[in-house]
């Protein structure tokens, strides 16, 4: 079900618009007022798909309509109807945000094609808010021990700028979440954000992957392809797990980072690339350093500002407040029953050694709604918490 304002002053034209309109799809719902006033009150008290408006009104223009609900963070996608089909107007008009403009008496196919192209507009806009609703909460940093909080502080007053993090801690930790906030808070944030695992990429590949290449530079290049440098450029490129990169490889990042410039594999052109580093590991790089397998001046590149995400036997505080959020999550993603938890079960929890940090957590979360009982107890800790034997 569609549902669409109507705002005109003449009662035939409304009538055959509504007629049109409902012939087209009987899914549409047509509201309709005799003139600008009481078409913005209208408005305001009820949500709107399209509004079809007049531009010649009593009481009150349809531009005047548009400017006043932009005004009111109505967002809802207007085409504008008016018999003075002049340019200036029609100027004015799109200037205050009208998705569309057509002159009386329209062109049926014209009105029908543009009705259609602002609903599918209006759905657009609806499921990338949803998307980036999901997206944000995906990437939530759920907590508020100190050491959460003291990474909050640190991203705050980084994100800013355009220096470069080395985000280090174990494994399941959440180092991609920091990098992501440092991301959304910077102001490269409208531009891409472009993740790189280091450790899942073979090494004779790595170049390829960072660089691009072009035709034949190898048996398998089959055609020019840019690497995520140059698909990140404006934005932040990720290097997760930076400590597994060849060495190879590595001294063409340091290039990259010294020159802002890049070649790709079998190309002898520079490509200049502005890119905002973010690297993250596992690993201890100063022992990497001493065992000749990571190189000193790229850490020193990196590693302007250093980011320690805490263990989560570190913050503990944590878990009441990261069950509830699996929890939710869980229910909403994947429509699993409610549940609750009780204080004992919640105490086993924080007692527990999560040797896998939160990602261990949250896999025993999602184990203990699917099999244990309601509310989750003690015993159901003890029975489902424990990694499964293979």
């Amino acid at each position: 079900m569609k549902k669409i304002l109507l705002i005109e002053d003449e009662e035939p034209i409304r009538r055959v618009l509504i007629r049109i309109l409902e012939e087209e799809n009987k899914d549409y719902v047509i509201t309709q007022c005799e003139d600008g006033k009481s078409g913005l009150t209208t408005l305001v008290k009820e949500d709107f798909d399209l509004v079809l408006c007049d531009i010649k009104m009593p009481k009150m223009d349809g531009v005047e309509v548009l400017q006043k609900a932009r005004e009111t963070g109505i967002n809802v996608p207007f085409i504008m109807l008016t018999g003075h089909g002049n340019v200036s107007t029609a100027v004015e008009a799109m200037k205050s945000g009208a998705f569309d403009f057509i002159s009386k008496p329209p062109d049926l196919n014209r009105l029908l094609t543009a009705v259609r192209n602002a609903l599918q507009i209006k759905n657009l806009v609806f499921e990338n808010k949803n998307l980036k609703k999901r997206i944000a909460k995906k990437y939530e940093m759920v907590g508020d021990s100190p050491q959460i909080n003291e990474i909050h502080h640190l991203i705050e007053k980084v994100a800013p700028t355009e220096a470069r993090v080395l985000i280090t801690g174990e494994n399941g930790t959440g180092k991609e979440l920091v990098a992501h906030h440092l991301h959304q808070k910077s102001n490269r944030s409208g531009s891409p954000f472009v993740e790189v695992n280091c450790a899942a990429i073979p090494s004779e590949l790595i170049e390829s992957e960072l660089f691009g290449h072009i035709k034949g530079a190898f048996t398998s290049a089959i055609k020019d392809r840019p690497g995520k440098f140059e698909i990140a450029n404006g934005g932040t490129l990720f290097l997760d797990e930076v400590a597994d990169m060849s060495l190879a490889a590595q001294a063409k990042v340091l290039r990259a980072l010294q020159e802002n410039k890049i070649q790709r594999v079998g190309g002898e052109k520079d490509i200049k690339v502005d890119v905002r580093v973010i690297a993250a590991t596992n690993k201890n790089l100063n022992t990497e350093i001493e065992q000749g397998k990571f190189r000193e001046d790229l850490y020193h590149r990196l590693a302007v500002i250093l980011i320690k995400v805490p263990s989560l036997k570190e913050r503990k505080k944590d878990i009441p407040q990261l069950v509830d959020y699996f929890t939710e999550n869980l229910i909403t993603d994947q429509g699993l029953d409610p549940k609750t938890f009780s204080k004992g079960a919640i105490n086993q929890l924080m007692d527990y050694p999560w040797t896998g940090n939160i990602r261990e957590l949250k896999n025993v979360i999602e184990r203990l709604m699917i099999l244990g009982s309601n509310p989750v107890t003690e015993e159901d800790i003890h029975q489902f918490a424990a990694k499964p034997k293979l």
